[in-house]
């Protein structure tokens, strides 16, 4: 049978399986290659909070899906053109995320009576229960086709079935047209102390693709142009590590030692990780007992003149408030990024939400104003952590930087920048001899001079009692905590002449606004481009900075008829926005389902507007 070529400008595969399948790691080495070769790539991974939950369960089943193309991708793509399931329980968990002409790749050898029966099935026929008798299904022997291409290596059988993910993978690479080279390396790297590894899983690997060739199920291949790129160096990077490298940067252009001292948190655990490798750069991390202890090493680091970070999640950031308010208090620099999960309490710690801006903008007690970052994508999370830390530093005051699950775990490919291109950090230190009051103020940002322990002549107090507005010394006067409490606030709101205005993506003006923040970027402005491809009059504004808000906001609002705000939670910087602008009418979409936004759903929601 004559095997067809169906030429694409984008894919989006979804790869599903058991928590002990390896679908993460064969999606990360599948959105890799395509990276390498050209493509602009969106990942989202999506797995379990259970550490090993039943195997064979809906509840057990780990998920990546790749997004790729040859025009420039924004998004992990809304529903998957081939599904590939390594059980039952995955094509159960994952049918509904499959396009209407999509290609099932089923483990056939894994759909057995008691496979079904552990994944809810009621009856033999998983394709007619879930209504798939429309689509691609290809039934795969991968269990049995892996056992026989690695038959003469002599390993053992656990060996042999974790090599199942690499049999799937190479019938992948046959189907897309993509290389083994990349992955094979992979293996001599990942397994250079253990040949025999190497040998093994580079034969899963090809017996897949040599599979897929020779079979006359894959009636159908998919080759996809790719993408056209600017020049630079490239790499795939997730939000977590261009975090901890944005972080590194702004200490590298501040002169100031990087120390982050954090207590590990699904979904932030992997910045502390990826800045405890760092020790060739300067970087100094501590692992802390606790939430609490960590962002107080991170507060003494800044008392000692460093660069000061903790990092967490929803329930870390909420232990940590007591702490903040001292940061505030003190007027210390100091960065905490909070990389949300779905809430309340341990809530869905491995699924995405924007449900802690409240909590960054209020979460305290006392009036204790800070500043509030969000980052918009994966390789956003660098230059946002870069500008957390100089507007740290220079104005002498924690920030919250706030990422999500979505984009911490999602990965896309980066230009790495040139360090020439990023602004000087220059933070207001005191030097030894000068005439020093530890809260006389900067004229132009209000911050404070930052006075380093050791330093002969800077002998200070800091701390969480109410301090003198000039000298420092501890004060109860009712008229100087009103005057100290309003400059504090000053100092946040003059943030506000140092970042940049809300820009409006589309006409400045109209009949309908789009508004997000942080990583729901890339959903909403694919669908208001496809708004604009439709002819309807949209636009998009999307805030960086919620703390304070951009200068120009108030007249970016005002100008449209109709403004949407879209959120995945139940309308947090809606309600905001009404707070500070009254007079402005705002509606508001949301989404509390631990899972990102899709672009269908928004266009469907926003095309009701009138």
């Amino acid at each position: 049978m004559a095997t067809s070529t169906n030429d694409l400008s984008s894919i989006v595969i979804r790869f599903s399986g058991d928590s002990g399948d390896g679908m993460q790691l064969t999606g990360t080495l599948f959105s890799d290659t395509s990276a390498l070769l050209g493509y602009s790539v969106s990942t989202f991974p999506d797995y379990p909070a259970e550490i090993r939950a039943p195997q064979g369960t809906v509840a057990g089943v780990s998920g990546f899906q790749v997004h790729f193309g040859s025009r420039q991708v924004s998004t992990p793509g809304d529903y998957c053109d081939v599904l590939v399931a390594m059980n039952p329980a995955a094509l159960k968990a994952n049918a509904k995320w499959m396009k209407k002409d999509a290609t099932a790749i089923l483990d056939a050898d894994a759909f057995d009576e008691a496979h079904l029966r552990k994944a809810g099935f009621a009856g033999a026929d998983p394709i007619a229960e879930l209504k798939l008798e429309g689509y691609n299904i290809i039934w795969a022997p991968i269990t049995a086709m892996t056992k026989s291409a690695l038959q003469d290596f002599g390993a053992d059988l656990k060996t042999v079935l974790r090599c199942k993910n690499m049999f799937a993978l190479g019938i992948c690479y046959y189907l897309f047209g993509l290389p083994m080279e990349h992955t094979e390396a992979y293996f001599a790297k990942k397994f250079a102390k253990k040949p025999a590894l190497v040998g093994i899983n580079r034969a899963a690997l090809k017996g897949g693709y040599d599979y897929a060739a020779n079979t006359h199920a894959f009636a159908n291949t998919y080759r996809v142009a790719p993408a056209e790129q600017r020049k630079g160096t490239y790499r795939i990077v997730n939000g977590n590590v261009a975090t901890a490298w944005g972080l590194i940067a702004a200490a590298e252009k501040s002169g100031r030692e990087l120390f982050c001292g954090s207590y590990p948190i699904t979904p932030a655990t992997a910045i502390l990780e990826e800045l405890a490798l760092r020790k060739d750069m300067g970087v100094k991390t501590l692992q802390a007992e606790d939430e609490i202890a960590g962002i107080c090493t991170a507060i003494g680091a800044a008392f000692a003149g460093r660069l000061a970070v903790t990092t967490t999640s929803g329930p870390g950031l909420a232990l940590k408030g007591e702490a903040i308010g001292m940061a505030v208090m003190a007027e210390l620099p100091l960065v905490v990024v909070d990389v949300q999960r779905g809430g309340p309490s341990t809530g869905l710690p491995t699924k995405t939400e924007q449900s802690d801006l409240m909590q960054a903008l209020y979460g305290r007690h006392g009036e204790c104003p800070l500043v509030v970052l969000a980052a918009t994508s994966p390789s956003d999370c660098f230059r946002a952590a870069f500008w957390a830390a100089k507007i740290a530093l220079e104005h002498m005051t924690p920030v919250i930087l706030l990422t999500d699950g979505f984009i911490a775990n999602g990965s896309e490919p980066w230009c790495i920048p040139a360090m020439k291109d990023y602004p000087a950090i220059a933070p207001p230190l005191a030097a030894e001899g000068e005439d020093y009051l530890p809260y006389r103020r900067d004229a132009q940002r209000l911050a404070r001079r930052w006075a380093v322990p050791g330093t002969k002549g800077l002998e200070h107090r800091v701390g969480g009692l109410e301090k003198d507005a000039a000298k420092g010394s501890i004060s109860h006067d009712p008229l100087n905590h009103q005057k100290m409490t309003d400059l504090r606030a000053e100092k946040v709101a003059r943030v506000a002449d140092f970042i940049p205005p809300l820009e409006v993506q589309g006409e400045a003006e109209g009949e309908l606004l789009v508004v997000g923040w942080g990583g729901t970027y890339g959903h909403l402005l694919l669908a208001v481009k496809q708004l604009q491809a439709e002819g309807k009059k949209a636009s998009l504004a999307h805030f960086s900075s919620l703390n304070p808000l951009p200068k120009n906001t108030e007249a970016v609002l005002g100008r449209f008829k109709k403004i949407v705000v879209c959120e995945l939670n139940m309308g947090q910087l809606a309600s905001l926005l009404r707070m500070t602008f009254p007079h402005i009418a705002v509606e508001q979409y949301n989404k509390v389902q631990g899972q990102p936004f899709t672009v269908i759903e928004l266009v469907e929601r926003l095309k009701k507007c009138k």
